[in-house]
């Protein structure tokens, strides 16, 4: 994942996920259950990708490796940003898009998390795991 095109896509489709900008133009923000979950910098360049993450995590992802960064503008213990500039897997960019997304919706109700499920339903036989949590991550 690399371009705007690409991580909207990416975002588009995972269940209940919307765009807003309430930010600016220049900042895409997507949310879940009215929560953000990734933020897009739009005139970066290359891209810079904030994502949620798991504390230790995130810690281990900045030593790792050095287009991990901490959350710009964010809570630094439980955000990173990531720089798109193509030396980030794209695989790794992907399931951490996917990692901040379910710990999202694991704090979400119950209700909220069934209603996501009934928006989304897996499809019998898929080999690809449902991104959404059946109980909170604690």
């Amino acid at each position: 994942m690399q371009t705007v095109a690409e991580v909207r896509g990416a975002c588009a489709s995972l269940p209940g996920s919307r765009e807003t900008f309430p930010f600016g133009e220049q900042t895409l923000v997507m949310k879940v259950g009215g929560k953000i979950y990734a933020l897009l910098a739009l005139d970066s360049e290359p891209l810079d990708l904030s994502l949620k993450c798991d504390p230790l995590r995130a810690e281990q992802l900045r030593s790792q490796f050095e287009d991990v960064i901490p959350g710009y503008h964010l809570n630094k213990r439980h955000w990173n940003t990531l720089r798109l500039g193509g030396k980030l897997d794209a695989d790794l960019v992907s399931e951490l898009l996917a990692h901040s997304y379910a710990l999202v919706v694991a704090s979400l109700t119950r209700e909220e998390r069934a209603t996501l499920h009934r928006s989304h339903p897996r499809q019998s036989g898929s080999k690809t795991p449902s991104p959404l949590p059946e109980q909170p991550v604690v």
